[in-house]
């Protein structure tokens, strides 16, 4: 009763205000921020209060959590939300920053053989269902450095966050009544078939064909091409980057 007391109160209490000199430090590091509009930033810093308030941050690996860590990782955490308001972001509480890339045990289940194998992946980023979002700071790091060249892995992630609001991580988010389902599906299932065939050829692709392993996947990556380099996603995909266009509302680059 006492934790379902202490929840309530936090849900019920403001958000407190992000600091003007924290606030301005953080949109001068990077410009990801700085191309935003005055509108859109106030937003965002709103947006990223109530993260703060919402969302609990721990360290691993021995990191050392600084608090301007934790304002970058949740206004890059609310930057995709931005149109679609801090709902989308409900059903999970923990933020968890490693150093660094950080290793994962896997257990794969080969559906012919029967086989079950354990290994070790280094990644970089990962989300749970309803569980914590798991970041590597080195690479969060990056991304605010040098904000166009293709990658972020916030935004990555958040997108499999969303992906997995409608309770199915299958490259379908929960979508606004102006998406159709159907015409979300055609459109992002045509872009992966296209990028499956290149990859399968030995093509050299824009979109990383890390994004081939599945229909989830896809969508993060292409995602992380939404906010990162929307132009050159334009060029490779335009109906994928003009539905999300839609779906984000907007470019930001």
């Amino acid at each position: 009763m006492h934790g379902w007391l202490t929840r309530l109160r936090r849900a019920l209490q403001p958000p407190a205000r992000i600091a003007d000199a924290d606030w301005d430090a953080l949109v001068a590091s990077s410009a990801l921020f700085a191309r935003l509009d005055a509108a859109d930033r106030l937003a965002l810093r709103a947006l990223a209060e109530w993260f703060l308030a919402r969302k609990s941050f721990s360290a691993a690996g021995g990191h050392v959590l600084e608090p301007s860590h934790a304002l970058a990782i949740a206004a890059l955490a609310c930057l995709p939300v931005l149109r679609l308001g801090h709902g989308a972001l409900a059903g999970w509480r923990e933020v968890i920053v490693y150093p660094g890339e950080f290793r994962v045990k896997r257990e794969h289940h080969d559906e012919h053989s029967g086989v079950v194998t354990e290994g070790e992946d280094v990644l970089i980023g990962e989300a749970w269902e309803r569980g914590p979002l798991i970041l590597s700071w080195a690479d969060v790091a990056t991304d605010l450095a040098h904000p166009f060249d293709g990658f972020n892995v916030v935004a990555h992630e958040i997108a499999h966050k969303l992906d997995l609001l409608d309770g199915a991580m299958n490259g379908v988010p929960a979508l606004p009544r102006s998406i159709a389902r159907r015409e979300w599906i055609e459109a992002m299932q045509a872009g992966y078939d296209r990028l499956v065939r290149a990859a399968e050829r030995g093509r050299d692709t824009f979109i990383d064909p890390y994004a081939t392993e599945s229909a989830d996947e896809y969508f993060a990556v292409v995602s992380e091409l939404h906010f990162s380099d929307p132009a050159g996603l334009a060029r490779a995909e335009p109906a994928v980057a003009a539905l999300l266009a839609r779906y984000y509302g907007g470019e930001t680059a």
